[in-house]
């Protein structure tokens, strides 16, 4: 399997073998027990990292490891992101964010928002659907945050019905832009709401 990762515009094609993954089940196991307990992102605890979260964390230490020509662990990383996110397309590491700037990207036809890049899912499961179109607007404002200023970059968030947590939009260097994506979610979950 290959995983698609790029670093400052270069693009690195990890060849995973799928016996490799086979093997890696318990080490992965290990991985989503320790994140079980609580992970430290930067400088937030997080109580229950979510799926892509805990992508996020195995980017950050798959960059790691390519820094350190750790090739083991650069392969265990890149197979956990594979393993746990099948609709993977490509990884976007940013060098100097923190773990949750770097992008997961899902392949388009596996986006459960309907959007192009597939970063943030909006429907989730756990979602109440059928709402009357006033009901499904006022759910949609609560489901998704106004966007918000973090350092130098702009976001806004998600609440996962589902697993009770509020999920983070990439960072996103303009506020134009971030207004854009947040506008975009917002629809998404509205029409979900509606469904």
């Amino acid at each position: 399997m290959i995983l698609k990762v790029v670093i400052d515009d270069q693009l690195l094609e990890l060849n995973v073998p799928g016996d490799f993954i086979q093997k890696a089940q318990d080490f992965f196991a290990k991985m989503d027990t320790d994140m079980n307990q609580g992970w430290q992102v930067n400088r937030e605890w997080v109580e229950n990292p979510d799926r892509i979260l805990r992508a996020q964390i195995a980017a950050n230490k798959l960059f790691t490891a390519l820094e350190n020509e750790d090739h083991n662990l650069g392969r265990l990383m890149a197979g956990y992101i594979l393993d746990r996110i099948p609709e993977v397309d490509t990884v976007e590491i940013n060098p100097a964010g923190e773990t949750r700037d770097h992008h997961i990207k899902l392949k388009q036809s596996d986006a459960k928002d309907g959007s192009a890049d597939g970063e943030l899912s909006v429907a989730h499961e756990g979602i109440p659907t059928g709402l009357n179109k006033m009901e499904a607007m006022a759910q949609a404002a609560k489901d998704v945050s106004k966007v918000f200023k973090m350092g130098r970059q702009y976001r806004f968030s998600v609440f996962n019905h589902a697993s009770g947590n509020w999920e983070e939009s990439p960072a996103i260097a303009d506020k134009t832009q971030a207004e854009a994506m947040r506008e975009h979610a917002f629809k998404s979950r509205f029409k979900a709401l509606c469904g």
